[in-house]
């Protein structure tokens, strides 16, 4: 049994915490953690936790504690990480890793120095389409991969309180593909240019945020692929992608919620995927079964803290490519 602490429960936490203790067995959530106490009370008491604390450092003086689920905001990230590894607690982090990479380069001495597992929450890496999607690749059904394309759109912005501490569309949505990505090609990354602009939110101006991006990626392979953010779907939640073989391609996931058409009254529809949270249940049950597994069997995440500084890197470079104008190799 791996006993855990869940570190924050806004809406990812919820749903770390959920399946901890619905649906992996082999995983015992001993404590909550929130900075205030209405809210740790509330969490421990709605999911049956039975301890809860707002003091972190109650979780690293118990001995009994494996492992922290990090669900904080991520200016909380280093600081968690660099406890939890000096306490020999595993960890897993939700997306990004910390703020910046000056930042993760600290944090992933710590975690290399008291040998200590990190896993990073790109949940994209564990979805049924996106693995398929992998596989393939590996086996070769469409040649030698030229070509990608990632969609990501939210069904409008989150609010302002969020955005501006968010680190912008592309630390805090595209970085979702810009690991994808390098997961999909096994390639690094060699320069990246983007362009945004803000079309329908206008508050996102003082934070030096937009609500539309492109971002055109060269890997030291050759190849290229364009990314997507938007906060601009009014028909609700879409993330996708193309992959474009010499002998073929590859088109992963889809908008449709369920597979069920209906055709009524002259009409043929179905239902759009509304949040990010349907569109990825399975991926974060899979991610976290992962987690688990890992302790258990003392072996590396397939995404650790290297592909979260990784990641990292990318998104600083497409935020200062957004701001110059120009290329920005890495």
């Amino acid at each position: 049994m791996v006993n855990c602490a869940v570190i924050g429960v806004g809406r990812l936490g919820a749903v770390h915490a959920e399946n901890l203790i619905v649906n992996i067995p082999d995983a015992f959530v001993k404590t909550v953690v929130t900075s205030r106490k209405e809210s740790a009370e509330k969490a421990a008491r709605d999911f049956g936790i039975p301890y809860w604390t707002t003091n972190v450092k109650e979780v690293y003086e118990d001995e009994s504690i494996n492992a922290v689920i990090i669900a904080s905001p991520t200016d909380m990230h280093a600081e968690l990480i660099v406890g939890a590894a000096r306490h020999k607690k595993h960890i897993f982090v939700d997306k990004p890793i910390t703020e910046t990479v000056e930042q993760s380069d600290k944090v992933i001495e710590e975690i290399k120095k008291h040998k200590v597992i990190c896993q990073v929450g790109f949940m994209r890496r564990f979805d049924p389409s996106y693995a398929d999607a992998k596989k393939r690749i590996v086996r070769g059904d469409i040649g030698k991969p030229i070509y990608y394309k990632g969609i990501s759109r939210d069904p409008g912005s989150p609010p302002e309180s969020y955005i501006k501490n968010s680190g912008g569309i592309f630390n805090d949505l595209c970085i979702h593909e810009y690991d994808m990505v390098r997961f999909l090609l096994n390639s690094e990354v060699k320069s990246v240019s983007t362009f945004g602009k803000v079309l329908i939110h206008p508050f996102m101006h003082k934070y030096e945020d937009v609500d539309q991006s492109i971002s055109i990626l060269e890997f030291k392979n050759d190849v290229f692929a364009d990314i997507e953010g938007s906060r601009n779907s009014a028909y609700g939640y879409e993330a996708r992608g193309e992959i474009i073989g010499t002998e073929g391609m590859i088109h992963i996931g889809s908008i449709q919620n369920g597979k069920n058409i209906i055709l009524a009254n002259n009409k043929t529809y179905y239902d759009n995927i509304a949040d990010f949270p349907t569109k990825f249940q399975d991926a974060f049950l899979l991610e976290m079964e992962h987690f688990i597994e890992c302790i258990r069997n003392k072996t590396n995440p397939i995404v650790n803290e290297h592909d979260g500084k990784v990641a990292l890197e990318i998104s600083e470079a497409a935020l200062k490519s957004y701001k110059s104008g120009e290329k920005i190799l890495i």
